[in-house]
């Protein structure tokens, strides 16, 4: 489309749909205006340089106004004229980069610094592999429609989502920082409907993971139990420091860098959790409570996972180390602990107190999520000392036989006595 440009054309200019638009200056030859689906409006002019044709960027309205556009754009038409083009420092058309170069800078730039799990954001972003050599404006929706087909048809919906979620906020930022000038999965939808886990361990199946952690060495065993005890998230568990314990005290004080919603998070420890973590060595010049290398915390999730899984009743449901922190937050709600002090035990936004009340107020509700703690550890300690319905019975058995032998050893002795 052509017209002869103005300022009042310019401001009533309307986002694109679905695909950016161009608008041609009648005045200035080559002088045009893009319009992206935000709204955005960037000025360039089409020239033909050393035999090339090419689109030079001069700069966003109204940051650059129409008078200094076309100005501009003469300037850049005369130098090309009079062969001065390349010695000017203009850029000629704009360099648009690919996807794999871009998703490196996006992980160091943007990922790192905001996000915590940004190493599942990475790992995410692998499943686009096969668009790295594809520059970022030639990468349509069909393109990553078929990437993420191709994740369900592996049997991994959820997994498309995440995908589809990564790639969004990769395209998002490239907008941002003027790589691009829309992002092509702006309206893509998550393809799969998740349903919110509900899932909540039995006692059977509490008593079982109990029984294995008796039987698993540092560092796995005691994480277990006091991923059980405390209802926290697996990370922080694991990435537990000793500088954040106060043993004496019994608290165990998690900083907003290591916690979902960047909150520092008290958590008052129970005895019996305090008990576990006395027991344990300390590695030399390290900070980890679990590890195995002193440099790092744990990690093999996805092994311990499959051997527990051997110790559990055949008909086990599927089960996540989170559905831990599920089934710590429903024993406290049977337990009579309140729905307020649950969410501030497990650090959800409903139980934090936030604002002001937040900077001053660092062991909010911190007498009742001790009482909470400590009256889940005592229920913890009773159903794992309870017998499951498994060996109920074969327990019984061994019990009736116990009183006829021990009645033959007394009478031995007493015979043995009488001789």
């Amino acid at each position: 489309m052509k017209q002869t440009l103005t300022t009042k054309s310019l401001d009533a200019m309307k986002p694109a749909a679905v695909k950016r638009y161009e608008v041609r200056d009648a005045k200035v030859n080559g002088l045009h205006v893009r319009v992206s689906t935000t709204g955005a409006r960037m000025f360039y002019t089409m020239s033909r340089a050393n035999g090339k044709r090419r689109r030079i960027k001069i700069g966003p309205y109204p940051v650059i106004s129409l008078a200094d556009a076309r100005r501009r754009a003469m300037e850049i038409a005369r130098s090309i004229e009079l062969g001065e083009f390349d010695e000017t420092p203009e850029i000629p058309e704009e360099t648009v980069t690919t996807l794999g170069v871009v998703i490196p800078q996006f992980i160091e730039l943007h990922a790192k610094p905001n996000t915590k799990d940004w190493k599942r954001t990475q790992s995410v972003l692998r499943k686009f592999d096969g668009l790295n050599d594809r520059h970022l404006d030639q990468i349509k929706r069909q393109d990553v429609t078929k990437v993420l087909d191709g994740i369900i048809a592996n049997g991994t919906p959820t997994r498309a989502n995440r995908a589809l979620s990564a790639i969004k906020k990769l395209m998002n930022w490239c907008v941002m920082r003027g790589d691009i000038e829309t992002s092509p999965v702006a309206l893509l939808r998550p393809p799969t409907r998740e349903i919110q886990r509900d899932r909540v361990l039995t006692d059977d199946e509490i008593r079982a993971i109990w029984r294995h952690s008796e039987t698993e060495d540092y560092p796995f065993g005691p994480f277990l139990k006091l991923l059980m005890f405390t209802g926290q998230r697996r990370s922080e568990v694991s990435g537990m420091r000793w500088s954040e314990l106060n043993l004496d005290e019994g608290i165990w004080e998690l900083p907003a860098s290591r916690v979902k919603n960047a909150r520092l998070h008290i958590v008052p420890l129970p005895a019996q959790a305090v008990a576990i973590l006395q027991t344990l060595h300390r590695f030399l010049d390290s900070d980890f409570v679990f590890t195995t290398t002193g440099r790092s915390a744990i990690s093999g999730f996805g092994r311990l996972k499959e051997r527990i899984k051997a110790t559990l009743p055949e008909n086990t449901q599927d089960w996540r180390f989170h559905d831990f922190r599920r089934t710590a937050s429903t024993g406290m709600a049977k337990i009579g602990v309140m729905p307020h002090v649950i969410d501030a035990v497990t650090n959800h936004k409903s139980g934090v107190v936030s604002g002001v009340g937040a900077t001053y107020n660092r062991y909010t509700y911190l007498n009742e999520k001790r009482e909470a703690l400590e009256l889940w550890a005592s229920e913890l300690t009773k159903i794992t000392m309870k017998p499951s319905a498994t060996n109920a019975g074969r327990r019984s058995e061994q019990f009736s036989v116990l009183p006829t032998t021990t009645a033959f050893k007394n009478s031995g002795r007493d015979c043995a006595k009488s001789a």
